[in-house]
């Protein structure tokens, strides 16, 4: 595939923003700078488009930058562990998984946090139950115990 041919296509870039927070500073404009798009313009409708969400939560973003440098983006629900870390109450997951345990969170905590991640357009197809096993697996890895 020659070079021409490679930049004709849409490129996405991911990014991990804390939401109302987006600002032409790294990640965001040396990720969107290298691609052409005028980070500003991008920062305004994330903070615009995540007004409602509660400020600093970090929120998964798409970007779509089309060969014209024209953008979309679409976001997601924040991570499991984030989630996670807010109800056992913690700052930060454990340096030995499995052998330490920072926190607790009950088996409702996950489900309500499996309905949150199920609204995600990755998961729609999955049961609940599902994504209920995916979160207790991301707690084990956190070091946070799930009692029933």
């Amino acid at each position: 595939m020659s070079k021409a041919a490679a930049k004709a296509r849409a490129q996405v870039v991911r990014l991990l923003i804390p939401a109302g927070k987006a600002a032409p500073t790294p990640p965001v404009g040396p990720a969107l700078g290298a691609r052409g798009v005028k980070s500003m313009d991008f920062c305004k409708e994330f903070n615009a488009k995540t007004a409602h969400i509660e400020q600093g939560v970090p929120t998964p973003t798409l970007i779509t930058v089309q060969p014209d440098r024209t953008f979309t983006f679409v976001t997601k629900t924040p991570p499991a562990s984030y989630f996670l870390k807010k109800a056992a109450g913690i700052e930060k997951g454990t340096g030995k998984p499995g052998h330490e345990f920072n926190g607790t969170v009950s088996l409702k905590h996950v489900y309500e946090i499996a309905k949150i991640k199920s609204t995600d357009e990755h998961m729609k197809h999955l049961p609940l139950e599902s994504i209920a096993r995916m979160i207790v697996g991301s707690a084990k890895s956190l070091g946070v115990r799930v009692v029933p």
